[in-house]
């Protein structure tokens, strides 16, 4: 065992850790006990899950419980961790909220102790319509003691509105709330459904944290958002059956790594004959692909999202999490290319599978909603697939031994898909290109420790709608980054140094011109110590942790950052 692994094991015997579950996957037998969300080595980390860019028109927000004025300053923050620190605040965007009448509907309210779901009926609002010029979800969350970070959903009709993870607690407990704009999902609001919630917890002697939860949606009265889409589908056992009249078909796919073992942190897996407490087949490339009965209908690359138990280290994140940590952004593929195929009435199979993930290993969870919109004049909307060129798939890691092992890893793909529908407006044709690549460097000593890890990962994508008018082109660059060490010293101090990046570029254009643009760029730093193989009142932790998001374009500029010392929030500043 690995002395990192090893110094790691007896904090958890010491504090009486045992690892976090995947609401989706009930423990079962004995648990590894290397893995100690409190106490985790870089090459352990607490389950929970990646996810995707956020699609147009859906934004979300973990926002503060107590909302401090611009420019206001917090106390002077302590010399190190005390029992209890700010609530869990991100500098993400609000979502935006219209004027006018609105209703409030309660959707779930729960305690979770451990891996039973809340299960209750869903009922449109009345007072409201049955169209909406928005409707915003939001959770508002609470919990004391001691606990790991957990996994969720919620589901309505089946349908996948939420996908998050949970901060972890103080002693003297925490509140948090996230919001997320879930317009786009009007059509199975319209009607009642079951509702299904879960985030799937322990409570015992040790684990003392009990997660209260209550969400809700609220309906705002209006004219109905231009491109909402008329259906919202789910798969049957993979199987779909589109409405003959569909022209515009997007999968969404909430991809998370979940469910115990290395897929949690499938970004530090090293191939199998490296000698690491992770080794996962190939490596740790990753790619989400959906296929269309049998045939690739779509690549992305996983956001490699960082819980709150992560890289070793809950100091890092006990107020600013990563980014997308508590609101799980699903991948979207545009499927309008197979329409003509889908449309023909029968079931076809819709499968999603994760590559570099090894033979018969589990570890992702992947739920498709399917958006569709229809052609109100056709009864039937025909059509073909033109163009179907997929690259050769890429996937090299090496490994090099020495005092200092490394693992360099290259892996990519690219993929175009083309294909036309005639509407009652004329034939269109849409055609995809999404190209994917990515390079890390993993490097540690015997022991692991250090461990390091300095990746990148690119996700292009561009849409091109030609027919009825000049071709509209929508072309996505999305960046990923991830630089961190963590190392053990003198005295048993462990520090994590981490700076991560989310960064999207996209640019619209008609007949050649630019409409419209915008520029994302979400960056995580944090830099914490503590003393491990001591109880937790003697782990004389210190942190620093700061988040800058920023996000400009046609359509205005939104800049806000904060920072943190020692869980006090001391900076908040917005820049436009």
């Amino acid at each position: 065992m690995s002395m990192l692994a090893g110094a790691t094991l007896l904090a958890g015997t010491l504090l009486g850790s045992t690892p976090a579950q995947s609401a989706e996957s009930r423990p079962t037998g004995a648990q590894s006990p290397t893995v100690p969300a409190e106490s985790r080595p870089t090459g352990v980390q607490s389950p929970t899950v990646p996810a995707e860019s956020r699609p147009a028109g859906v934004q979300s927000r973990t926002v503060p419980v107590e909302s401090r004025p611009t420019g206001a300053q917090s106390p002077t923050a302590p010399a190190e961790f005390g029992t209890d620190w700010h609530d869990p605040i991100t500098a993400a965007p609000p979502v935006t909220r219209p004027s006018g009448k609105s209703c409030q509907v309660t959707v779930a309210e729960a305690q979770f102790r451990d891996f039973t779901p809340y299960t209750g009926t869903y009922t449109p609002p009345k007072g409201c319509g049955d169209r909406w010029s928005k409707v915003v979800l939001r959770l508002e969350g609470s919990v004391k003691g001691r606990q790991f970070d957990r996994l969720g959903y919620l589901h309505i009709g089946g349908v996948e509105v939420l996908r998050t993870s949970t901060p972890q607690p103080s002693p003297d407990g925490i509140e948090w709330s996230v919001e997320k704009d879930v317009t786009r999902y009007s059509d199975t609001l319209r009607g009642t459904h079951d509702v299904e919630m879960l985030i799937g917890n322990v409570v015992d002697d040790t684990y003392t944290g009990i997660i209260d939860v209550k969400v809700t949606l609220t309906f705002y009265q209006g004219r109905e958002v231009t491109g909402t889409p008329d259906r919202v589908l789910t798969l049957d056992q993979d199987t779909l059956t589109t409405p003959r009249n569909s022209e515009r078909i997007v999968a969404e796919v909430y991809a998370t790594g979940s469910g115990g073992g290395c897929e949690e942190y499938w970004y530090l897996s090293v191939p199998s004959s490296a000698p690491y407490s992770c080794q996962a087949g190939d490596g740790p490339y990753r790619e989400v692909q959906i296929k269309v009965d049998g045939q690739l209908a779509g690549i992305a690359a996983p956001f490699p999202t960082v819980w709150t138990g992560g890289w070793s280290n809950p100091f890092l994140w006990y107020v600013v999490p990563g980014p997308r940590a508590f609101d799980v952004k699903p991948i979207e593929y545009d499927l309008t290319p197979f329409a003509g195929i889908l449309n023909d009435g029968r079931p076809h199979r819709v499968e999603v599978g994760v590559v570099g993930v090894p033979e018969g290993q589990s570890g992702w969870s992947t739920p498709v909603n399917i958006l569709v919109w229809q052609d109100a004049k056709s009864r039937q909307v025909t059509g073909r697939l033109t163009e179907h060129r997929s690259g050769d798939l890429a996937n090299s890691s090496t490994y090099t031994p020495g005092s200092e092992h490394r693992v360099d890893t290259r892996g990519g793909h690219r993929l175009t898909v083309a294909g036309y529908v005639d509407t009652s407006h004329g034939r269109i044709t849409t055609t995809v290109r999404r190209s994917l690549a990515n390079t890390s460097t993993h490097r540690w000593a015997d022991g692991e420790n250090p461990d390091a890890l300095k990746a990148a990962w690119t996700d292009d994508e561009s849409v091109t709608v030609d027919g009825r008018g000049p071709a509209r082109t929508t072309r996505t660059h999305r960046t990923y980054t991830m630089d961190g060490i963590t190392t053990i010293g003198t005295g048993d101090r462990l520090r994590t140094v981490l700076t991560l990046g989310d960064r999207a570029d996209v640019t619209e254009t008609r007949a050649g011109r630019r409409t419209a643009w915008s520029r994302l760029d979400d960056t995580y730093a944090g830099d914490a110590t503590y003393t491990i193989n001591v109880p937790r009142d003697q782990r004389h932790a210190v942190g620093t942790t700061s988040e800058r998001y920023r996000i400009r374009g046609s359509a205005g500029c939104y800049d806000r950052s904060l920072s943190t010392v020692q869980g006090v929030l001391t900076r908040e500043r917005d820049g436009c």
